[in-house]
């Protein structure tokens, strides 16, 4: 059996491909329900281990990733194992980095660089994607 998230359940993105992927922010608690089988954490210091499997990139707040040849091969690994796993991404808030994340995914997922932040706006959190170099970044990625 494919492990995933509710589709309904907040914060879980639905991207184009199907793959449900959640979103969070570290400041809030846990949300009920399972837990990730692998989370990606954007954070600007090394975030508190957790019991799952989990993967720390520098990432400052409201900045870009230090390391983007690393922030690309993570996020390329996060979108490869939503295909059979619950991956979570979260930041302290939810919404920035977090979102900037998403957008990635989206790109990876097939949606057009100059829509992914308006989807994941769209599906996710309508402040997603906090300042324009989040939004530059993800029309940079590949």
């Amino acid at each position: 059996m494919i492990a995933t998230w509710e589709p309904a359940a907040p914060g879980v993105l639905r991207l184009p491909s199907g793959r449900l992927i959640r979103g969070r922010g570290l400041r809030r608690a846990l949300p009920v329900g399972p837990v990730p089988d692998f989370a990606l954490y954007l954070r600007g210091r090394t975030p508190p281990p957790v019991a799952w499997e989990a993967r720390w990139l520098r990432w400052p707040d409201f900045w870009l990733p230090s390391d983007r040849t690393a922030a690309s091969a993570a996020m390329r690994e996060a979108w490869t194992r939503a295909e059979t796993e619950r991956v979570e991404i979260a930041c302290g808030g939810g919404v920035g980095r977090t979102g900037t994340a998403l957008a990635c995914l989206a790109v990876l997922d097939g949606v057009p660089k100059g829509e992914a932040v308006t989807y994941v706006r769209e599906h996710y959190a309508p402040r997603a994607v906090e300042t324009p170099w989040q939004r530059r970044f993800v029309a940079g990625f590949a």
